[in-house]
């Protein structure tokens, strides 16, 4: 992956002094789209969206729920070198971090490696690098993995984004990025202290809205999602980056 970007400096401070303050950031998406641009293309972000109708059932729910579709990748950085795909691996949470769905491996179909040689994966990828060293102080050696999330919603079924609650990843930062967002109410994002006061709250509700998290510092969670008109498709899609340094 090309790793030309803009000045990690300049991303920080483009996104809020918030992020550094309190510990996040909700990103408009017209903002977010101009420093993603900054420092590479978008041109096939359509497609990519797209793909979001290809993602299977996460069968790995303990509600068992069936309103999760996803897809994960995993990516290493390592400090001078661009970022490279690894080989599939699963996805791991401790119950300490993930008391409904932790302490197993979670195995998911990958996110197509059609994407990594594409213009808006390496984008997003090579703007979350930038801006996360910049907060980090340095360029750590950094363990990243890719979530392509569909949370749907029907006829007397919600929809959970976070069905493990208001909880932390257990990573460094981590990117929620709004890819689309179909004839549903709520899914609200809220911020809280580890102790559980509330931060802030806000809604992702155009293509392009973010939030940037600092995880170790602040809790995260998203309410559920119903559907508006339950004669047709309702659903949430969203692009999760997350960043953990790696030893």
């Amino acid at each position: 992956m090309n790793e030309s970007v803009a000045g990690p400096a300049a991303l920080c401070d483009a996104v809020e002094p918030e992020l550094l303050r309190v510990g996040f950031a909700f990103v408009d998406g017209a903002t977010l789209r101009t420093q993603l641009l900054a420092g590479g293309a978008l041109d096939d972000w359509d497609a990519f969206a797209a793909s979001w109708n290809d993602l299977a059932v996460d069968t790995y729910m303990a509600d068992q729920g069936r309103y999760r579709r996803r897809r994960h990748a995993v990516y290493a950085a390592v400090p001078g070198q661009a970022i490279q795909r690894q080989a599939a691996q699963p996805h791991f949470q401790t119950l300490e971090y993930n008391v409904l769905n932790g302490g197993i491996a979670r195995w998911f179909q990958p996110v197509s490696e059609h994407w990594d040689a594409g213009q808006s994966l390496p984008t997003v990828l090579r703007y979350c690098r930038g801006l996360f060293e910049h907060l980090a102080g340095g360029q750590p050696r950094w363990h990243i993995e890719i979530h392509q999330f569909r949370i749907e919603a029907k006829a007397g079924e919600a929809g959970l984004p976070t069905p493990e609650g208001v909880h932390r990843d257990g990573v460094d930062y981590v990117l929620v990025l709004l890819v689309a967002r179909r004839n549903i109410a709520s899914g609200t994002t809220t911020i809280h202290e580890p102790g559980g006061r509330l931060l802030g709250e806000f809604t992702l509700a155009q293509p392009f809205d973010a939030a940037l998290v600092d995880d170790a510092r602040v809790c995260h969670g998203v309410t559920p999602v119903q559907a508006v008109d339950t004669s047709s498709p309702a659903y949430r899609d969203v692009l999760v980056v997350t960043f953990r340094r790696n030893a």
